[in-house]
């Protein structure tokens, strides 16, 4: 589809009854929305009866690896997000949105949680800052105003759990670093697909 920033594409799947809400969510940096914890959280949370809308970014639709500016990042996925509940919600009014993604995904799902009228947030793999330099910290970005959860890898070098502020609820997947792999990855998107169940029913 496109956007103020180019073309962006976004792959929605449906679960096979009506769906209780919509999650939509992003790559990381130089990643894919195949992404192994992007396509686990998918298929579970179709399972749980939520719809999913993965979404690429303008520059990675084009081929280019290097990522585009935050801005240009949020612009893009702001409108994808408002172009799937409008998709939806023809059918299934009211439906309610949950975005999220994985590490700068999840950077541009926090940041615009305001602009998308999203109900909650779930961040894979945050990059809570650059490797070896904790005093520079993105936690702020985490402050989004709605309910927000962190599936994070005990050894990710971007952030450990113990990193986060208190205030942010992080849930850690045992032996993992950035990339989320691991034998601990499906308990913890169980654990997150039903938060996002709750969340969306509170």
């Amino acid at each position: 589809m496109p956007t103020a920033v180019g073309i962006a594409e976004a792959e929605l799947a449906r679960p096979v009854a009506a769906p209780t809400g919509l999650l939509v969510l992003g790559h990381g940096a130089g990643g894919s929305i195949d992404a192994p914890d992007l396509r686990a959280v998918t298929a579970a949370a179709l399972d749980a009866g939520i719809a999913v809308g993965r979404v690429r970014q303008p520059y990675l639709v084009a081929g280019r690896r290097a990522p585009a500016p935050a801005t240009q990042l949020d612009i893009a996925w702001t409108a994808v997000v408002e172009h799937l509940r409008a998709v939806l919600g023809a059918q299934w009014p009211g439906l309610r949105v949950l975005v999220g993604g994985r590490s700068s995904g999840a950077r541009v799902a926090c940041r615009t949680s305001g602009a998308t009228g999203a109900v909650g947030v779930l961040a894979l793999a945050f990059p809570l800052h650059p490797p070896g330099h904790p005093e520079k910290s993105r936690a702020p970005e985490l402050e989004v105003g709605v309910p927000l959860l962190v599936l994070q890898g005990a050894r990710d070098p971007f952030g450990e759990p113990d990193q986060f502020p208190t205030t942010v609820a992080v849930h850690e997947v045992s032996g993992a670093d950035h990339r989320l792999a691991g034998p601990a990855l499906a308990a913890a998107v169980s654990f997150a697909v039903s938060w996002l169940s709750a969340t969306l029913a509170s």
